[in-house]
């Protein structure tokens, strides 16, 4: 592991050259400061809802990897204060789905730091973050020793087909897309990193119903507590070292997690799907997107008859997707 987790460490060395500072801001970062990353492309329409939300949340800072862009996202990235910006028109998937480019960054500013690495289309939600926001969070796990929080990807969608109700920019996507699935997923150990794997929810429930194995992974671990030794292997699902993994409690009880809220499904998804289907940039030569694809062009709904309407983060913990375990 030691030998892997040094690999992926000179990946992302050697991938920093690949990336071109278009805003470098963070001389801003101070101690204790909650950081934000993320790699996007062609998100233009979701960044002001993005960035208001995490703001909000408590983010002090966003450290951003624009894959070549060309709707206007970098030229807005670029000029909000609170963000630092690198563009790079490299294969993405030859940095691993953006890993290494987020590796890289995360060990040159995240040290020390908590550091949240998410999509722009996740938004985090924790116990309490109605009324606490994430510095209270991050400093309860600092009591406890504690260096990784780990949040099951919940996917969101609309009632009705979804392309039908057209999203606004500065939107927020929870008013369109506002139900859910609140059982049916799977459960097992990564016996080679010791993280917890999660599948199911309304993607295997309809566009892998035929072979659920290959259901996208809902479990992430996206706030840590960065060492410049640590890696993310895959996306934000496993770390090294493997102690970061295990977010669980193996004897039975609860220990505190939260949801990353999934804001996919919307009327921007058409559009995505034919832009990264032509640009064949995505795991398992786009295997997601292909299943995107045929569900959109059969028409299809994700909500059912057992989908349910999200209220807020109680209503997840009493269903069992989150627990506060004892932060009260």
């Amino acid at each position: 592991m030691r030998l892997r987790r040094q690999r992926w460490r000179l990946r992302a060395f050697r991938k920093r050259r690949e990336l071109r500072p278009v805003a470098d801001r963070a001389d801003a970062i101070r101690a204790g400061h909650v950081l934000a990353f993320t790699t996007l492309r062609n998100e233009r329409i979701r960044l002001p809802y993005f960035l208001d939300y995490y703001r909000k949340l408590g983010i002090h800072h966003f450290l951003i990897v624009d894959n070549g862009s060309d709707d206007g996202s970098r030229e807005y990235l670029a000029a909000q204060p609170d963000v630092s910006l690198w563009t790079t028109e490299e294969s993405y998937r030859s940095a691993r789905f953006g890993v290494d480019w987020m590796n890289w960054l995360l060990r040159r500013y995240g040290h020390g730091h908590w550091t949240l690495t998410v999509d722009p289309d996740e938004f985090f939600i924790y116990p309490y973050c109605d009324t606490r926001p994430i510095t209270a969070l991050t400093d309860w796990l600092d009591t406890y020793g504690i260096r990784s929080f780990p949040a099951m990807v919940l996917d969101m969608y609309p009632k009705g087909r979804i392309e039908e109700t057209p999203y606004r920019e500065g939107q927020d996507p929870f008013e369109i897309a506002n139900w859910f699935d609140p059982g049916n997923y799977m459960i097992s150990k990564n016996p080679t990193y010791g993280n917890l794997w999660i599948q199911g929810g309304p993607r295997a429930r309809t566009m892998f119903a035929d072979r659920p194995e290959e259901a996208p992974s809902l479990n992430k671990t996206p706030l840590v507590k960065w060492r410049r030794g640590y890696v993310f292997v895959s996306s934000t699902h496993m770390l090294l070292p493997r102690g970061l993994n295990q977010t669980y409690d193996e004897w039975g009880g609860e220990k505190v997690s939260g949801c990353l809220l999934h804001a996919k499904f919307l009327s921007t998804l058409p559009g995505k799907v034919e832009e990264e289907l032509a640009r064949g940039e995505h795991f398992a030569g786009s295997r997601e997107y292909r299943a995107y694809a045929a569900t959109l062009r059969d028409k299809a709904e994700l909500w059912c008859e057992r989908s349910e309407k999200y209220v807020n983060w109680h209503q997840l913990e009493q269903i069992g997707l989150m627990s506060k375990g004892n932060w009260a």
